[in-house]
C-alpha cells in the first residue's frame, strides 16, 4: 500500500488556478466516492480551502495511484490532465505522510502556525469516514496528524499572536485606509471567516458595519455579537451604492458582487475597496476595471509583514521534531500492520490450549496442592513460550517481505487461527474508532 498526496496550493498555483479545482461543500461527498472508485485507489480523503485543494489516497500501486488521482481532478473539473500536472505537487510515501502532518499543524500555511487548517483537516477526515472512503491506514494516519497538530499548538507558542487570513485581510485594509471608524463597511457571509473579519474590524473601532447573508437569521445572529447591523444578500446592490469597503467570504458557487451591480446605480467617482477572501471568488475580477475601485484577493495578503514570524519559525522546529517522531511510529505501525494480529492470535491459541490442558490435568490429579499446581502451570507456559519463540520471530521478520500476505495466510492456516486473527483486527478497528471519537 502507498500513501499519495496531491496538493494544489498558494505556493505554486494562483487564485485563478486554485479556483478551477476548488470543491464546494455540496460536491465533496460525490467527489470522495468518485475518487474512491478510481483504479488502484483503496482509501481517499479530500480537503478544499481558500488556499489549497488536497487529495490524499492510499493506493495498491504507486504509479497507477498517482495517475488516476490526477486524472480524477482533471475529469471532475473538466480540465486537461497536463493543466493539472502544471499546478499540482505530487508526494508519495514518506513525503506524503510528512506533508499531511505539516499541513495539519499549520506549517505549510500562508500564515505559519495558523490553527484554522486543523479544524478543516478534521472536518475533511470526518466526512471521509462517514462516507466510508477511509480505512485502516487513513483512520490511523489522520488521527495521528490531528493529535500531533493539537499537541504542537498546546506545547509550543507557534500560534501565539499568529494571524488568520481574515486578520491579514483587515490589516491590509488598514494599510490602505488609515481611519476605519466612520467607513461604511459591508461584510458578506456569515461563516467562520466572516466572524473573524468582524472580530478584527471591531478591534479597529469600526462602527458602521453591515453583515449580509442569504439566510437573514444567520446574518442577524452574527452581527448581533458585535453590535452591528444585518441585511439580506438580496439587498447588496442597494447597499453597494454607499459602501466604502467590502469584505466577502461566502461559500457561493457564483459571483455575489459583479461589475454590473456597480455600474447600475453607484457613483463611481467615490472610492471603493473590495477584499475577496473566498474561493471560489465572490467578486467578479473585471470589477477592478472600474474607476476608483480597488480589488484584492487572498494572494495579495502574502506580503503582509508579521513581526512574530521569527518566533513562530523557532516554534515550528519543535513541531517538526514531533512530526519526525510521529512518522517513525506510524511507519513502524504500518510495517507491523498485518503481523501483530497473527502473533497475538498464535499466543492466544497456545494459551487456550494450555488452559484447557491444565484444567484436564487438574481434574485427573485432584490431590495436587496449590504449590504443585503453580509449578506445573508455570512450566507449561514456559514450554509454550519456547515453542512459540522461533515461529513468532519468523512472523515478525515477514513484516519486511513483499509476499508477506501469502506467508501470513499460511501461518494462520497452519496454526488454525484465521477466525481469531479476524476478531483481533475487528477489535483493533473498534478501539481506534473510540480513540478517534475522544481525540476529535
Amino acid at each position: 500500500m502507498y500513501v499519495i498526496a496531491l496538493s494544489v496550493n498558494y505556493k505554486q498555483a494562483s487564485v485563478d488556478e486554485r479556483e478551477k479545482v476548488s470543491f464546494q461543500d455540496s460536491q465533496l461527498s460525490d467527489a470522495l466516492h468518485t475518487l474512491r472508485t478510481q483504479k488502484s485507489i483503496l482509501e481517499a480523503c479530500l480537503l478544499s480551502t481558500c488556499n489549497r485543494t488536497e487529495v490524499y489516497v492510499v493506493a495498491d500501486q504507486l504509479h497507477t495511484g498517482k495517475y488516476y488521482s490526477q486524472q480524477f481532478l482533471a475529469n471532475y473539473f473538466g480540465l486537461d490532465i497536463e493543466a493539472i500536472k502544471r499546478i499540482t505537487t505530487v508526494r508519495t510515501e514518506d513525503d506524503a505522510i510528512e506533508h499531511l502532518f505539516r499541513v495539519t499543524a499549520g506549517l505549510d500555511s500562508m500564515v505559519l502556525g495558523e490553527t484554522q487548517i486543523l479544524g478543516q483537516i478534521r472536518d475533511a477526515f470526518l466526512l471521509a469516514q462517514v462516507e466510508g472512503t477511509t480505512g485502516t491506514v487513513f483512520n490511523r494516519l489522520f488521527q495521528n496528524a490531528i493529535t500531533i497538530a493539537k499537541r504542537g499548538h498546546h506545547e509550543t507558542e507557534i500560534s501565539k499572536n499568529s494571524v488568520s487570513i481574515s486578520y491579514a485581510a483587515i490589516e491590509h485594509i488598514k494599510s490602505q485606509v488609515k481611519e476605519l471608524t466612520d467607513s461604511r463597511i459591508l461584510v458578506v457571509g456569515a461563516g467562520d471567516m466572516a466572524e473573524q473579519s468582524l472580530l478584527n474590524l471591531s478591534a479597529t473601532g469600526a462602527k458602521n458595519v453591515i453583515v449580509l447573508n442569504r439566510t437573514v437569521e444567520n446574518a442577524a445572529k452574527l452581527a448581533g455579537q458585535f453590535g452591528y447591523q444585518s441585511a439580506s444578500l438580496n439587498d447588496i446592490e442597494e447597499l453597494l451604492v454607499d459602501a466604502d469597503i467590502v469584505v466577502s467570504s461566502t461559500a457561493a458557487e457564483d459571483f455575489v458582487i459583479t461589475k454590473d451591480m456597480l455600474n447600475s446605480k453607484r457613483d463611481n467617482t467615490n472610492p471603493l475597496m473590495l477584499m475577496d477572501i473566498a474561493l471560489p471568488r465572490d467578486i467578479e475580477p473585471e470589477i477592478s476595471e472600474l474607476a476608483h475601485v480597488t480589488l484584492f484577493n487572498v494572494d495579495d495578503l502574502e506580503h503582509i509583514i508579521d513581526e512574530n514570524l521569527a518566533l513562530r519559525k523557532n516554534e515550528a522546529k519543535k513541531i517538526e521534531a514531533m512530526i519526525v517522531e510521529a512518522m517513525d511510529t506510524f511507519k513502524e505501525w504500518i510495517k507491523m500492520l498485518g503481523v501483530v494480529p497473527v502473533i497475538q492470535a498464535m499466543r492466544s491459541r497456545a494459551l487456550d490450549i494450555q488452559e484447557s490442558t491444565f484444567e484436564s490435568l487438574n481434574r485427573k490429579l485432584s490431590d495436587l496442592n496449590e504449590r504443585e499446581k503453580k509449578v506445573i502451570s508455570k512450566h507449561m507456559k514456559s514450554i509454550i513460550n519456547q515453542m512459540l519463540k522461533d515461529p513468532i520471530m519468523y512472523t515478525k521478520e515477514l513484516a519486511d517481505q513483499p509476499n508477506r500476505k501469502l506467508q501470513l495466510a499460511e501461518i494462520e492456516k497452519m496454526f488454525n487461527i484465521e477466525e481469531r486473527v479476524h476478531e483481533l483486527k475487528e477489535e483493533e478497528k473498534k478501539k481506534l474508532e473510540k480513540v478517534l471519537t475522544t481525540v476529535l
